[in-house]
């Protein structure tokens, strides 16, 4: 028997006990496993593969993009080849991939997993994604392409940060949390007043209905120093690993932004810039590991968030253990 077995074999009913749904509950049709950035969620994750009949169902909004591999730690070709892994190079970097889309998409490969015989393990941090999965999307209007058009035509000739001021007029709250060169997510707030009449934060109150039952699980170190080494020694192997290359490679594409939702995240935002303005590696690497020191800040707070999260300290010696219990219990 291995070591993760007999763990898991050993602490059965301690998982079990954290997981008891009354009997007339439905299943639990996939364990989420949410945790900063390099905490260690992913090798867990293969390794509770070895002991199981998992797949894997990535929840990392910068893994999605196709070409994004070394700067979002995208799971290896062979990590693939061993573990099935789903959402993972589903869209170009020059499109747009929203949290709906994703709850779409991870419902329905949750479901045919289920219909394998198999159970998921959905893995990773993007936190606004997690939230649509635990507890559904507020019904909002599609896109308008025409009134999407005009707004654009309007940021052309007034300047994003005219538009931005408009939608503090109207939504305050929304207009609080957007940068005024967030043109996207200004753009959609705009859209969303102008189609129903009412500022989306008011619509993302409203009672909304997980389609989707699982069980979480927060990786929350207890250790902050070490969580902020590993993210340095995982940057720098990175930057080996020729991440700056990378980047290059999709700048020469000529049809990206650094605006993009793709290359707004941690690391790709960074060096886009550096490439852009010609900084030093040295002041690179400095802003790259304090923005990613800020993103595990935000996702631990999301994680202290969920009272109903089972809390697993992922540096602890008994971790993995723990996991494999806590993962027996739910499937």
């Amino acid at each position: 028997m291995t070591s993760i077995a007999f763990a898991a074999e050993r602490a059965i009913a301690a998982g079990a006990a954290e997981l008891r749904d009354d009997a007339s509950s439905p299943a639990v049709q996939a364990l989420l496993l949410l945790g900063p950035t390099a905490s260690g969620k992913s090798t867990m994750a293969l390794e509770l593969a070895r002991e199981r009949a998992l797949e894997i169902v990535s929840i990392d909004s910068t893994q999605v993009y196709r070409g994004l591999d070394i700067g979002s730690a995208k799971p290896s070709a062979a990590d693939r080849a061993r573990v099935a892994h789903h959402l993972i190079d589903v869209r170009d970097p020059a499109q747009a991939y929203s949290a709906a889309e994703f709850v779409r998409d991870a419902a329905a490969a949750i479901a045919d997993i289920g219909r394998r015989g198999r159970f998921a393990l959905v893995v990773g941090g993007t936190m606004m994604y997690a939230r649509a999965l635990r507890q559904g999307l507020a019904e909002l209007p599609s896109a308008d392409p025409v009134l999407r058009a005009r707004l654009e035509r309007e940021a052309e000739l007034s300047g994003w940060a005219a538009l931005h001021a408009r939608l503090q007029a109207i939504d305050p709250e929304t207009a609080q949390r957007l940068a005024p060169a967030d043109r996207q997510r200004i753009a959609r707030a705009l859209e969303v007043f102008e189609l129903t009449g009412q500022p989306l934060s008011t619509l993302l109150r409203r009672p909304t209905r997980a389609i989707c039952r699982v069980r979480t699980v927060a990786l929350l170190p207890s250790d902050r120093a070490q969580l902020h080494r590993r993210i340095e020694q995982r940057f720098d192997e990175m930057l080996e690993r020729r991440f700056l290359d990378e980047v290059r490679t999709l700048r020469v594409r000529g049809d990206l932004r650094a605006d993009l939702p793709s290359l707004r995240s941690v690391g790709y935002r960074q060096a886009w810039e550096h490439l852009e303005h010609g900084t030093s590696v040295a002041t690179f690497r400095s802003a790259a590991i304090a923005a990613t020191r800020q993103l595990a800040k935000r996702q631990i707070t999301w994680l202290r968030s969920m009272p109903d999260a089972i809390r697993v300290d992922p540096f602890a010696d008994d971790a993995l253990g723990r996991l494999a219990s806590i993962l027996a219990a739910a499937g």
